[in-house]
């Protein structure tokens, strides 16, 4: 990946005045955080950490795109999608309070870019994709695939059960099927799924509960 460098002038505003002798909130809570979490680095990219930035751009940008993938089914899509969450993450550097993990914060943004792109195309939605069998590419696992080679029979009931997997997922309502993809793929827990959909944890599990018995009773001839 191209390293992301950006211009504070072109994308910041000046920064806010405050009164003599006040400290900045940021200050405090970067003292309580370990220096190198994801967290005070994000805090002093908000000071003008230029190559802090660069860091955590590069470190989630694989990450950011498998996730959008999984959201859109289009590479090219999820690749733009991957840049516009960056380039957000820097022109919202100065209002980060560090409140939440720094992924809960990056996955939020993704997440409301990703309901948007899909709201806008609509239509486009029927052929899009959910690997869900896929192979994770950071992993290069599958809870699906067998340790030996399938049958012809067996690759044909596979490949059926595929198909089936990606269109009752994308059939799904839109916060059950973003909350499946965080939860599978992002292995996310119930807190960091509900904190990124603005729900509780019980609403959270309530909501996975609900996705996933629905996907068992339309997958249920193929267990």
């Amino acid at each position: 990946m191209a390293t992301m460098v950006l211009d504070s002038p072109g994308l910041g505003g000046e920064p806010v005045a405050r009164p003599a002798g006040a400290q900045d909130p940021k200050t405090g809570m970067r003292e309580r955080l370990d220096p190198g979490s994801d967290a005070a680095i994000m805090l002093r990219v908000a000071e003008g950490d230029e190559a802090g930035f660069n860091y955590l751009a590069e470190k989630y940008h694989r990450p950011m795109i498998h996730f959008l993938y999984r959201m859109v089914g289009n590479q090219a899509v999820a690749e733009e999608l991957a840049q516009e969450v960056f380039l957000r993450v820097y022109r919202a550097r100065s209002s980060y309070r560090a409140e939440a993990r720094f992924t809960t914060w990056l996955y939020r943004i993704a997440t409301n870019l990703a309901v948007n792109y899909a709201r806008d195309n609509k239509q486009e939605r029927s052929a899009q994709t959910v690997y869900l069998d896929q192979p994770d590419e950071e992993t290069g696992t599958s809870p699906d695939v067998a340790d030996d080679d399938p049958s012809v029979e067996e690759r044909l009931l596979r490949e059926e059960r595929m198909a089936a997997i990606r269109r009752h997922v994308m059939a799904l309502p839109e916060r059950q099927r973003m909350a499946v993809v965080m939860h599978k793929y992002r292995e996310m827990d119930y807190r960091q799924i509900g904190e990124v959909l603005k729900l509780s944890e019980s609403a959270t599990k309530s909501l996975l509960f609900r996705a996933y018995q629905t996907l068992r009773e339309k997958l249920k001839d193929f267990v």
